[in-house]
Order: C-alpha cells, then structure tokens, then sequence
C-alpha cells in the first residue's frame, strides 16, 4: 500500500470521512524519497526498537516495522487510530498506543535499555518531546526527527548563534541537520519548509538542575549583556558577577548567544561560591 500517493491518502481519509487536523498538525508526506532519507539516516536492523511519536496514517510507521524488530507506535488522534488498524495489518511487529505522547507516563515504552525515537512529527511538539526524552530515566539511543526548518536550524545553532533551545539539546547530544524538506513534500503543505534532524552522542543523565538555571538566567534578556542579565535574575552584586564571568574566560559584556556549551559547563561548576542563588 503506497501511502505517499497523494490519491491514495485522499481515499483514506475519504473513507474514514475525515480531515487533517491543523490543530494536531497532520501534514502527510507524500514524497518517497525524504521518506527513503528518514530511513537511511535511521541505519535500523532487526535488533532495533523504535518509538514513533504521531504516526498518522501509518506512511513512515511501515518503512520502520520493515527493518526493525519492534516498533512502538503513539497516536493522539483516536481517527488515526483507527485508520492504522487497516494500513498496518500487515504488520506484527508493530505496537500502537492510543494517547498523548507528552502526558503518557514514558516507563511502559522506554523500559527497553536500548530504542530508537524516529518520527514525523507537528511543528508545536518539537522541543518539549525533544527534551522529555533527552531527560528521561532511559533516553534513546538516537532520535531521528522531521521537524521545522527554522526549528531544526535553532537547535544546531553554534556560537555566535546560540539559543536557549540549542543550548538545551546540545548539553545532552549531538544534533545534526540530515536534509532540507520543501513544504511541497506534504498533504495537506504546511506554510513553511521541514528538515530531517538526527541527534546522536546522547550523554548519560548528570545533574542539570543548576546548569539549566545559570542558562535560563544568561538568556532572560538574549539582547542583554551576560552580566546585566546575571545580575537581575540571580539578583547578584554586578563584582561579584564580573569576577565569576572572567575567572571563566568570559568577558561580562558579552551575550548569552556567544557562548558554547563548555562556557555554560564551565560557568555551571564554578558556581559553588556563589550561594543558594544558583
């Protein structure tokens, strides 16, 4: 069953007599080759778990349950649901969960010591599933993602570009843009382009609770001096702050964007002296 045909996904929608849910972000796609690109750069074998997030009408779910072992999949949508019964009958390897992937408790399907989270899913969804699993008790292995251009560029951003989002996926992992998608690529077309993301090199889980405050405090104001911003939302003496900023190498006029994730590493473990502010 070829799901990226645009007729045929128009049949089952027809049939189901449903529409593409702009609030769910549903955009099917319908070009084989990014599909092939997904599947590539997601290097599965029969050894693999996958956990698929929004499956949708089951186009990406059959190309994964083709080589892996498992593949778990999440639908919110109860009309998808119901939709992947028929596309993915096929299909025994295939587990679908009816639900939302942000509120389900994660342990019944991230308990495998190893998986792999691979998806195609709405632009809204991105960096809050992105960090639930890079935080959880048993991260994947590796996520493969077809998100938004700009979304995707934001979290490979490097210095002098960075952002709160990049800092907070680069702290875990490595992230890297695999392809550029065009919004033609979808059914319906989203107003703008997507790009297929790979995050590998997922670190260990290691105390973040200061490092993440320290961050959110540089980026309170991102047009801000480090050191202004410092200063009001850690309420510290601007002394104070200058000598932590240069006994680190960073200069106090400096902006949060200019930073690498060794600066904010670095600004995190030498925060002992500075008091229950951090």
């Amino acid at each position: 069953m070829n799901l990226t045909s645009p007729t045929k996904i128009k049949e089952i929608l027809d049939k189901y007599q449903i529409k593409p849910s702009k609030s769910l972000g549903q955009n099917f796609l319908i070009d084989k080759n990014i599909l092939d690109k997904i599947i590539l750069a997601s290097n599965l074998s029969k050894k693999d778990i996958v956990l698929e997030i929004g499956p949708g009408i089951g186009t990406l779910t059959q190309e994964l349950a083709k080589l892996a072992g498992k593949v778990i999949a999440i639908e919110k949508d109860h009309d998808m649901v119901n939709i992947l019964a028929e596309t993915l009958k096929d299909f025994h390897n295939i587990h679908i969960i009816e639900g939302d992937a942000l509120t389900l408790d994660p342990k019944p399907y991230t308990l495998y010591p190893k998986y792999k989270l691979i998806a195609n899913i709405p632009y809204y969804l991105t960096s809050h599933l992105i960090r639930t699993f890079l935080e959880c008790e048993n991260p994947p292995q590796e996520i493969i993602l077809l998100i938004q251009k700009e979304v995707a560029q934001r979290i490979c951003a490097k210095p002098p570009f960075m952002n709160l989002l990049a800092v907070s996926v680069q702290f875990y992992a490595t992230p890297e843009i695999i392809s550029y998608v065009s919004k033609n690529c979808f059914l319906p077309a989203p107003k703008v382009d997507s790009a297929i993301i790979s995050i590998k090199d997922i670190g260990s889980r290691i105390e973040s609770s200061e490092f993440f405050k320290i961050v959110k405090a540089g980026f309170s104001h991102p047009r801000k001096q480090l050191a202004n911003n410092f200063c009001s939302a850690l309420k510290m003496e601007r002394k104070a702050v200058d000598a932590w900023l240069l006994k680190n190498n960073i200069k106090p006029n400096q902006r949060a964007e200019t930073l690498s994730i060794e600066d904010w590493k670095n600004l995190a473990q030498g925060a002992e002296g500075l008091g229950d502010r951090v």
